[in-house]
């Protein structure tokens, strides 16, 4: 099969996105596939460049508009487009994240030179607001005359179907993986004195929650034992470094940066605790693999975030800064009383010593030296292990254990955990399955392709549709598609 892959959002961006299409590229070129990457440019990355194992990517020399996305003009693309598609003999176009442009666009004018179609969503979106409204109806638009489409998680395609109304029958899950023999633990990389490190690895917008985690930090400010390793960057980047100085905190929370891919997974071995704050997740690639590096990961219950790990390699809590910050405690009571029983430190050490835990390793509240007696001897006791034994929580996927043994698992443990729920090789097999089906589908008249549109009630499409058409036309009688040369494949470029 000819693949192309199409996104706004690509190397030398960083992201989840980003990710699942190199390694989903990788593996289906393994398996003998032709596959290239359709995005725009990243500053001077412009014109044809070759990855891992010839991975051929066309950056097109066109700017983004907003957020790392091209503007939205479907005509001003389709000679691109085209010309790229026809030279490369391409049967399917797989476009990915609903934000990305250019995906939808290269989607659309798939569908209008007979190609199959193929649209994985990456993302939640609401229904109240205006931008909301707004990008579901032109998803519903988009997806119109789509082949199928693939979700990574089953809220994200019961979330996909209301927003976008297109038959269930015609949406898979397939969930993204990570690739565990890279995130592989490292313990040594942690440090011995007792500190113990909380990651923060995603981007620092609004979406991702970072305004909890500004509320998270400075409750630490009087446990000197633990510090903050953040990786990323974003608008939001100017509060974290606001908070660190309100708190005086300048030497424990680390603000790394964007950082490459392959770097992601020395500084997660640094770490203990990730905590993920999102607002909205439909499948989180950060949670996944920090647990693959044995991190004790705390996240937000949101979005399919429950679906992706069982309860023993996550703690859930509410999109709140109490919530948030109880589980963190949860977790440092876990990793103290695990650390006791592998006699990894002494009994007095700074952990203890810094008044966040008592002898026992349990969390007594807040941690600040303002807290009072009674709200000692109360946090005291509802975080006890005996009261945690007692204590009836449902036991759907990542609720807290119960079992104290189990609490914090062996680093390869965990690793070995995530291998076998995901691995790239099975998340390739199921897609590789849709390109069949979709490939023994019809190929779609005009006429086919107008109905659908017009199912979305947005009859001033049609006309940008039928303009389309024209320049599509016009473009044929200029350069038909028969005397189009040919992409040499990279082994014949080898050869010569």
């Amino acid at each position: 099969m000819r693949i192309c892959m199409v996104t706004d959002f690509f190397y030398p961006s960083i992201g989840g996105v980003e990710e699942h299409v190199f390694n989903l590229s990788q593996i289906l070129l393994t398996h003998g596939h032709k596959v290239i990457v359709l995005t725009h440019s990243y500053g001077d990355c412009k014109g044809i460049r070759y990855l891992t194992n010839g991975l051929k990517v066309y950056y097109l020399p066109i700017k983004p508009f907003y957020n790392q996305c091209i503007l939205p003009t479907i005509l001003c693309q389709i000679p691109l487009i085209r010309c790229v598609l026809l030279r490369e003999s391409i049967e399917v176009v797989h476009g990915h994240s609903a934000f990305s442009t250019l995906a939808h666009e290269a989607m659309i004018i798939g569908n209008m030179l007979g190609l199959r179609t193929v649209f994985t969503d990456h993302s939640l979106f609401g229904f109240a607001d205006l931008s909301a409204v707004f990008t579901n109806k032109m998803l519903q638009i988009n997806l119109a005359n789509v082949n199928h489409c693939i979700c990574v998680s089953h809220i994200g395609k019961e979330n996909t179907v209301l927003r976008a109304r297109i038959p269930k029958e015609n949406v898979s899950v397939i969930p993204n993986a990570v690739d565990t023999a890279l995130f592989t633990p490292n313990p040594s990389k942690r440090p011995t004195d007792g500190t113990i490190n909380i990651v923060v690895a995603s981007r620092l917008v609004y979406r991702k929650g970072i305004d909890l985690l500004a509320g998270v930090i400075p409750r630490f400010r009087h446990t000197p034992n633990v510090n903050f390793i953040i990786v990323g960057d974003g608008p939001k980047r100017d509060l974290l470094e606001e908070i660190r100085e309100k708190a005086n905190m300048q030497d424990r929370v680390e603000l790394i940066g964007a950082v490459e891919h392959s770097q992601v997974r020395d500084i997660l071995v640094r770490g203990h605790i990730f905590v993920n704050t999102s607002l909205t997740e439909a499948y989180c690639m950060a949670i996944v693999e920090a647990a693959s590096c044995g991190l004790q990961v705390v996240s937000t219950r949101v979005g399919g975030i429950p679906e992706v790990l069982p309860s023993n390699l996550i703690i859930l809590t509410d999109p709140e800064i109490d919530s948030v910050y109880q589980g963190v405690l949860k977790a440092l009571a876990r990793y103290t009383q695990f650390c006791k029983k592998q006699k990894l430190y002494p009994v007095e050490t700074s952990i203890e010593k810094s008044g966040m835990f008592y002898s026992n390793g349990v969390s007594i509240g807040n941690g600040t030296n303002s807290t009072t007696k009674t709200n000692k001897r109360k946090n005291n006791k509802k975080y006890t292990n005996s009261n945690l034994n007692k204590q009836k929580e449902p036991k759907s996927v990542g609720d807290f254990e119960n079992h104290e043994e189990d609490a914090v698992l062996c680093p390869y443990r965990c690793n070995e955990i995530v291998s076998t729920l995901y691995n790239w090789e099975n998340v390739t097999q199921r897609t590789e399955k849709v390109y069949k089906r979709i490939l023994a589908e019809p190929e779609k008249s005009l006429g086919e392709l107008l109905y659908g549109y017009l199912r979305s009630k947005v009859w001033p499409f049609l006309l940008v549709i039928s303009m389309a058409h024209v320049i599509l036309l016009f473009l044929e009688y200029l350069r038909p598609r028969r005397y189009m040369e040919k992409a040499k494949e990279l082994t014949l470029l080898r050869k010569q």
